[in-house]
């Protein structure tokens, strides 16, 4: 089917290196996992936090976040990530503890927070609805800005969201099979549906004003629901600015000079890494290219890159959703955007067998794959030995 004709070109494209001579482009790393005891039940991590650089504690009581410096190569960020966990196993493995890589706990009914002013403010914000939130564990990918080409890379990221689908790792709610990406419905579905800006993917923009327009609309508005909920202004203000007050997918980071893309569940590392090279290589294929925007199916080629129309994204996200790489429509895209499918294997697929969990399966689950990181791990230390 050959492709219709495009309806919008990115408006800020410049070219500002020669063709193929470009810097290396700087990609990190922000991953979650759920801490266990040698009983499968989530706990705190307690001084796992101090067994690493950039492990630091998250909102809720029983996740630790894992963050790598922002590396040149796929070879340095594997490296790092893996030795920072490698260091995280170590001590966890004398205090009988784990680290899980699924999305959700599978089966958990409610999960406490870590005190905090921030934290309370979401939750007078969003009511009932924040608690989907505490249930979801996620990949945060961050890839450098390449100067001229913002929108571009922005916008890129937009159109390959559906790429969540690679590794999606629990179809599970409090025991009940919510949609094979269950994280993803938690939260943009239900955690902000009274808020849908903030949760939501948002369309392509035309440039950085239109972006910065649209942090400060989303930011005046939370704010306004925040006076609205009975907290002060400077309080407010000192929890919260316009960057960091919007939870959509897809960011373009003043703050770190990245576009981030907040989508993915978290996985075992392996397929982070994968993860984040796959993103690295298209934005190193749109900086020689020409990208635009129109059509109903998309593409990557050598001399360009063309993204599908927002509502046609959209319609491959829900599918990603619903039904991850079992779709043939997403498969299909993900394959037309410059990606190796096949290289991937969700574990949302091996653990999708029933409709119930008991609690007691769900923590034989949590032990299993807090084994199978383990494993992925000294795997992939053994073949940088090698």
């Amino acid at each position: 089917m050959s492709e219709p004709p495009t309806t919008r070109r990115s408006s800020n494209r410049t070219e500002t290196t020669p063709l193929g001579d470009h810097e290396p482009i700087r990609r990190s790393i922000e991953v979650e996992y759920w801490v266990i005891d040698e009983q499968g039940r989530l706990t705190e991590p307690g001084d796992l936090v101090e067994a690493s650089p950039g492990v630091e504690r998250e909102f809720i009581a029983p996740l630790l976040e894992i963050k790598t410096t922002p590396c040149e190569t796929t070879a340095a960020l594997r490296n790092e990530l893996f030795e920072r966990l490698n260091r995280v196993l170590r001590r966890a493995d004398t205090q009988d503890k784990g680290l899980v890589p699924l999305a959700t706990p599978v089966n958990e009914d409610s999960i406490a927070d870590l005190p905090s002013e921030r934290t309370r403010i979401q939750d007078q914000i969003i009511g009932a609805d924040f608690e989907y939130v505490r249930h979801c564990a996620g990949t945060h990918i961050h890839v450098e800005q390449q100067p001229g080409r913002e929108i571009d890379q922005l916008n890129t990221f937009i159109a390959l969201d559906p790429a969540l689908a690679l590794v999606n790792s629990s179809p599970y709610f409090r025991g009940t099979r919510l949609t094979t990406g269950a994280r993803s419905k938690l939260y943009r579905r239900l955690a902000y549906a009274d808020l849908p800006h903030q949760g939501t993917l948002w369309p392509y923009a035309d440039d950085t004003a239109e972006w910065e327009g649209r942090l400060e609309r989303r930011y005046n508005e939370f704010v306004t629901e925040a006076l609205d909920a009975g907290f002060d202004r400077e309080t407010i203000e000192s929890c919260f600015d316009p960057e960091s007050a919007s939870w959509t997918p897809v960011k373009l980071r003043d703050q770190f000079s990245t576009v981030e893309w907040r989508s993915p569940d978290t996985a075992l590392p392996s397929q982070v890494v994968r993860l984040a090279d796959d993103l690295v290589e298209v934005v190193e294929q749109l900086l020689d290219a020409e990208v635009r925007i129109g059509g109903d199916t998309g593409r990557i080629t050598d001399d360009a890159v063309v993204l599908p129309a927002f509502e046609t994204v959209q319609t491959y996200v829900d599918a990603s959703i619903q039904d991850g790489l079992s779709s043939d429509a997403v498969r299909s895209y993900l394959d037309r955007m410059g990606f190796d499918v096949s290289a991937y294997d969700p574990l949302a697929h091996e653990l999708d067998t029933r409709e119930e969990l008991t609690e007691e399966h769900a923590r034989q689950l949590r032990l299993e794959y807090a084994a199978r990181l383990e494993q992925d791990v000294q795997q992939a230390r053994s073949v940088s030995a090698d």
